[in-house]
């Protein structure tokens, strides 16, 4: 099995401006909190949100200004948007599927269960549950960067 290792981006603050770029990019998007940790089981992390855009006309940038105005509906990021500011990276699926062949869900998938195996739970505004192991073998292990956000 082919080990990937995966880096994240410069890190943006949580604003329109900063948004506005990612309108029609595709991928996951993962928002963080610039100087509180949020204390999981395992270890202590800025990362509060694991997200996922798989359409164009639903973009990355769609999905994060929907977060920033708070039309979500995802109490959690707007109240520790109170308390700290939001950042946010993002991975783009389209520089991803030279790599990953199955489908964008089963990334998001990916990714959620590599944090919950590293720090115990899913991301605290995730409000997810019972995703599903990847039944297929997909012939790579990404090495995902979580330190990144600690």
């Amino acid at each position: 099995m082919k080990d990937i290792k995966i880096f994240f981006g410069e890190p943006k603050e949580l604003v329109q401006h900063n948004i506005e770029s990612l309108n029609g990019i595709t991928g996951l998007y993962f928002i963080f909190l610039k100087t509180m940790k949020v204390q999981y089981p395992f270890n202590n992390s800025r990362l509060i949100y694991i997200g996922m855009s798989e359409k164009r006309t639903n973009s990355i940038g769609n999905r994060l200004t929907s977060h920033y105005n708070g039309k979500s509906g995802n109490v959690g990021l707007v109240n520790y948007r109170k308390v700290d500011k939001l950042f946010f990276t993002h991975i783009n699926f389209e520089m991803m599927k030279e790599i990953w062949q199955p489908s964008i869900e089963d990334l998001e998938s990916y990714f959620i269960l590599d944090f919950v195996e590293k720090y115990g739970v899913y991301p605290i505004c995730n409000n997810k549950t019972g995703f599903e192991v990847l039944n297929r073998d997909i012939g790579i292990k990404l090495v995902i960067d979580w330190q990144y956000f600690e």
